[in-house]
């Protein structure tokens, strides 16, 4: 067998030529882009250049007009997005988007709203392992907590789930840099315990630093892919993105 078929049967997500509009503008222009089981693959760009697009697309939110989405061999171009998660893809989404009034524990119950209690509680449990803050906070609202803390429980809130691939979306967005690290070392806790990853951030410096492989993504296309360190060393991409 080549290496390339055997890459390819690792892969748990694949995008082929993807496509999507806005009425008649075009977001995404003939996306092609991997994520291999257990890797930590980064997305990076700048504003509107259609990042957010494509993680809504993965969700099943994007209705796309072209190309093909695959999870783990299976066509899910056209499934939705209830399936999706069934499936096992959980996205973290931009703006973290919890639900103030509710508590801590009962915004972390919703993420598992798919799942048995004894299934639950176990997940709830890993979660509060994760995010000790989050356990001494359980009965808050989860609008008294700081932005930080809202990101923790986001990320917490789509843990429950038990993610096979986990869609983060801007996490260390509004962030002080302090939290921005913290928020990092959370990801790549996640990824050396086993979970897929596929982080979009503004923030090219730290989402490629953690990433095993990074794309950058221009008004709808893909122009550069490499490992992270390759990009972080890239001329074009020091200039453009790194402010170097």
């Amino acid at each position: 067998m080549r290496a390339s078929q055997r890459r390819r049967s690792t892969d748990m997500l694949e995008i082929r030529a993807l496509e999507a509009r806005y009425g008649r503008i075009p977001a995404l222009r003939g996306i092609d882009l991997r994520v291999g089981e257990g890797e930590l693959v980064a997305l990076v760009g700048a504003n509107g250049a259609g990042k957010s697009t494509l993680l809504r697309a993965l969700s099943g939110v994007q209705r796309v007009s072209a190309g093909q989405v695959l999870f783990c061999g299976e066509d899910i171009t056209r499934a939705a997005s209830h399936r999706r998660v069934g499936l096992g893809i959980v996205q973290v989404p931009e703006g973290r988007l919890v639900f103030a009034p509710l508590s801590v524990e009962d915004n972390l119950r919703l993420g598992g709203y798919t799942r048995t209690r004894d299934e639950s509680d176990a997940a709830l449990a890993r979660v509060f392992e994760m995010f000790p803050v989050l356990k001494s906070t359980r009965r808050q609202p989860a609008g008294t907590l700081s932005g930080g803390q809202q990101q923790m429980l986001a990320i917490g809130r789509a843990m429950m789930a038990r993610p096979r691939l986990l869609l983060l979306d801007e996490p260390s967005m509004g962030l002080a840099p302090r939290l921005v690290k913290e928020i990092f070392a959370t990801i790549r806790a996640l990824k050396a315990a086993g979970t897929t990853i596929f982080l979009v951030d503004q923030n090219a410096h730290a989402a490629l630093a953690a990433a095993d492989r990074g794309y950058v993504l221009e008004t709808g296309r893909i122009v550069l892919s490499g490992s992270g360190a390759e990009l972080l060393d890239d001329e074009q991409m020091k200039e453009a993105y790194l402010g170097l």
